[in-house]
């Protein structure tokens, strides 16, 4: 007997030659980090196969593009190294060991500067890029989980997972100022304007900062534990889910912080990417446990599909066209494709799917995790 994904890959298999003559694919790679393959996978999007797999000394976790389109970038945790790619010829160009643990890392708005949070020891890392060395560095003063880089790329923003605070660096004087606290542990942290916005995880709440006088705005309760954050493409909404509900917490963070409605979407949601120009706008939802995407839209937070997709998706990303879904599924090791404008036209027919958006799976590599994206 198949099983699900047999049964879904055999089938997209079978119609890949006739359904890529009808969709035109993207021109560009999509760079998908394999942790437990100690690989990164570059995917050709204008023939949905990968191209090659790129070994690394280590496994991968995280990965980056420059925005000249020319690197790629890799974090391997464990050894606390960044590897640099070429995206031209999908070729290692170097290695750099940064520290001996390492936590993630952001490219600056400028792509000038890569961040690297390491773990041992406890540093935030500047990179500079031309070429890949150590510019500069702060320590840290407790074990971090996650960063974020303000838009102006004047602020850095560490979270801090057991002392219960957010540490903000001064990019210009390289300066850290006693961390902000929380009422619980710390999550995720994100830049919105002026504000900064960090997961209360265990007080199940969103606590916004004012950046210039570091002072606190207000606490947010939620009806989930903010796990996963995902902003609108033009900043105005926010999107969070969590433990707790089968729901999208959908907040406004302008002004006077408020949650605007929760929406329930899906078993458990996880992760989530929204599309950024096309219209209607969609928020794809993954649900790990499920094995399938909700699509809500995105004006109306109306759950307009549910796409079987694979087991244990827990990543999406949006191709720069807005043509195409990528989810990695971590258990199955591929990548299921969804072609966007395929959910309008599902939604238009009411019900009636003459063509679903799952467009179809790509065998990847073993525990994809994170993908960053290259137009060529």
């Amino acid at each position: 007997m198949l099983d699900r994904r047999s049964f879904l890959a055999g089938g997209l298999i079978a119609l890949a030659g006739c359904m890529r003559q009808k969709a035109r694919g993207f021109s560009g790679y999509a760079f998908i980090a394999n942790q437990e393959g100690g690989a990164i996978a570059a995917v050709d999007l204008e023939v949905f196969a990968v191209a090659r797999h790129i070994r690394l000394d280590g496994a991968p976790t995280a990965v980056a593009a420059h925005p000249d389109g020319t690197r790629v970038y890799a974090l391997t945790p464990e050894n606390g190294s960044v590897h640099e790619i070429q995206a031209g010829n999908l070729t290692l160009n170097r290695n750099l060991r940064v520290a001996s643990g390492a936590v993630t890392m952001r490219l600056a708005p400028s792509g000038k500067t890569l961040y690297v949070l390491c773990s041992d020891p406890r540093r935030l890392v500047a990179l500079a890029l031309d070429p890949l060395r150590i510019d500069w560095s702060v320590a840290l003063s407790a074990d971090s989980g996650d960063m974020d880089v303000s838009g102006d790329g004047a602020w850095i923003a560490v979270s801090h997972t057991t002392a219960r605070g957010v540490t903000l660096v001064d990019v210009a004087r390289r300066q850290t100022f006693p961390p902000l606290s929380l009422s619980g542990d710390a999550g995720m942290v994100r830049f919105h304007s002026d504000h900064l916005i960090a997961a209360n995880v265990t007080g199940q709440m969103l606590t916004f900062f004012d950046v210039a006088t570091r002072k606190l705005i207000v606490n947010l309760p939620l009806a989930v534990r903010p796990e996963h954050l995902c902003f609108k493409a033009d900043g105005g909404e926010m999107f969070v889910t969590g433990a707790g509900m089968d729901a999208v917490v959908v907040v406004e963070p302008y002004f006077t912080p408020q949650v605007a409605q929760t929406v329930l979407a899906g078993h458990n949601p996880g992760a989530m990417a929204c599309t950024q120009r096309y219209s209607p706008g969609y928020l794809f939802v993954t649900n790990p446990e499920s094995g399938d995407v909700t699509i809500l839209d995105i004006v109306t937070k109306n759950v307009v599909a549910v796409t079987a997709v694979g087991t244990g998706p827990s990543y999406v990303a949006i191709t720069p066209d807005d043509q195409y879904a990528l989810v990695l599924n971590q258990t199955s090791g591929d990548m299921a494709v969804i072609r966007i404008p395929n959910v309008t036209r599902a939604v238009s027919q009411q019900g009636k799917w003459k063509k679903g958006p799952l467009f179809m799976l790509i065998p990847v590599g073993s525990k994809p995790v994170s993908a960053a994206i290259v137009a060529i």
